[in-house]
């Protein structure tokens, strides 16, 4: 039975009366892009840079692991609060307030001696980015008419892939040019530019007011948290020991507390509503596996030509270029496509091609393969995620009623980022359970296994593609 989509309006907004002008849809697009761009090419902009962070911090694996968790998992945890406070108290408000956070920890970052005051500023810089990313997405909707949605949702997934793309290049050029601490100064002039400007351009909207879920907050963070960590720690410390045992335990006791208490609070932090939609939940399902699997093997991945084949960062990150930059083109055209072709289509072909990229990619590395057997891949895994990013962002809106969207929104990227922390998480224990850093042979014996781990989820997003509605339907 085909489940049709209708694009759900804009929340707590008016089509406007008169046509936007092109100019105007620039200027909200630039206000929510920049933004978001910045948050996102943080996800991964310290990848080159982890070698020379490692050496000049005296970090060990386990530490290069939490340089982007601390990252992505407070970003996770704090993802569906921070909509729903937007809803309440104005998500342009909050949007900025986010961006503020943002600038600040990103200096904190930059002055980090010591891998744990590092770990901290990147906690308290995802949650910032928390506050970005999914109101981002949300008051873009709201801004732009509904006939031009879809194309604006495009290139908003155009720049989300830019920020993917270019995080490994920007990273590497900017530790070779000066150092790893210009990774998070950049940051600082744009947010105090961005922040003024998306304050002038941005219209304020509101949602559905409901009360804040701590308990549903702490039961999440704590988690995902405990799940995060027996993995980290499984491969160095024994899958079978007590300390690890215990976190997958408590993991599982609190996630499952988490489901029976949104169940039965009137005003939940995870709506479950939102998954009697077979769209919605498909869609979750895929950029969790998209997520873990791509962001794993990327995580392993940017090390490998500085580790095994001895280029410095930014020649690393030029070589990571036909897999990063691809986005950029392939996300904005998919935006336009939909419509017309179908998310379904468009997703499906994205997963698919991301898996045999992933298994390409597994099949050739050695200590001595040329980097020209690695652009082929490359390029189907570039091509493979820009198709992925504005089709499932289309998704999510269409699936959610107007006043559910932030928090379907929240959910979406909450779960997308939990499978970048877990991507880390599994691949880099599978990664030190077969290899290390102490020889180039040593780290493809740990590498190759890894990247099999992650083209099999993705695998997972690809097959459980089929099962989305055959498109979305014009309202």
């Amino acid at each position: 039975m085909t489940e049709t989509l209708k694009p759900a309006a804009s929340p707590t907004t008016v089509e406007p009366t008169k046509p936007m002008s092109g100019r105007a849809v620039a200027a909200v697009l630039a206000a929510v892009g920049i933004p978001m761009f910045m948050v996102t090419l943080d996800n991964l902009v310290v990848t080159n840079a982890l070698p020379v962070i490692r050496t000049e911090l005296g970090a060990s694996l386990s530490d290069l692991q939490w340089f982007i968790n601390a990252y992505t998992l407070s970003f996770a945890s704090l993802l569906l609060t921070v909509s729903a406070i937007g809803d309440r108290l104005g998500r342009r408000r909050i949007f900025l307030a986010g961006i503020a956070l943002f600038t600040v920890a990103s200096a904190a970052c930059a002055l980090a001696t010591e891998p744990w005051i590092l770990i901290a500023a990147r906690v308290v810089q995802g949650f910032g980015g928390a506050a970005v990313a999914p109101l981002s997405l949300t008051l873009l909707s709201a801004a732009v008419p509904e006939r031009m949605r879809s194309a604006a949702i495009g290139i908003w997934g155009g720049i989300f892939g830019l920020g993917v793309a270019v995080g490994p290049l920007v990273g590497g050029a900017v530790v070779e040019g000066l150092s790893w601490q210009w990774i998070f100064w950049l940051n600082v002039p744009v947010g105090l530019v961005v922040v003024p400007f998306a304050a002038r351009v941005l219209r304020e909207s509101y949602g559905a007011t409901r009360r804040l879920d701590l308990i549903g907050l702490a039961l999440s963070a704590s988690g995902v948290l405990a799940v995060v960590w027996g993995v980290i720690h499984g491969a160095g410390d024994g899958w079978t020991s007590a300390t690890v045992l215990g976190s997958f335990i408590a993991g599982a006791v609190l996630l499952t507390g988490l489901i029976g208490w949104e169940m039965r609070t009137p005003d939940p932090m995870l709506p479950l509503r939102l998954f009697r939609s077979r769209a919605y939940r498909v869609s979750n399902v895929m950029s969790f596996t998209f997520s873990m699997g791509v962001f794993g093997s990327i995580f392993l991945l940017a090390q490998y030509f500085q580790v095994v084949q001895g280029y410095s960062p930014l020649e690393a990150g030029v070589r990571t270029m036909p897999w990063t930059m691809a986005p950029m083109v392939v996300a904005p055209i998919a935006g336009m496509l939909i419509d017309r072709v179908g998310a379904r289509t468009l997703l499906a072909a994205g997963q698919i091609l991301l898996t045999i990229a992933l298994g390409w990619m597994a099949a050739i590395t050695t200590v001595d393969v040329g980097f020209g057997a690695f652009v082929g891949p490359f390029l189907l895994g570039g091509i493979g995620m820009g198709l992925t990013f504005a089709p499932s962002a289309t998704v999510v809106m269409a699936s959610a009623a107007p006043d559910d969207r932030a928090m379907a929104s929240g959910t979406n990227n909450t779960l997308r980022e939990i499978g970048v922390a877990m991507g880390i998480a599994v691949l880099a224990s599978v990664f030190a359970s077969h290899g290390s850093y102490l020889s180039p042979q040593a780290y493809v014996d740990g590498l190759v296994p890894a990247i099999w781990v992650g083209t099999a989820i993705v695998a997972v997003g690809a097959v459980s593609s089929f099962l989305l509605p055959a498109k979305i339907a014009q309202a």
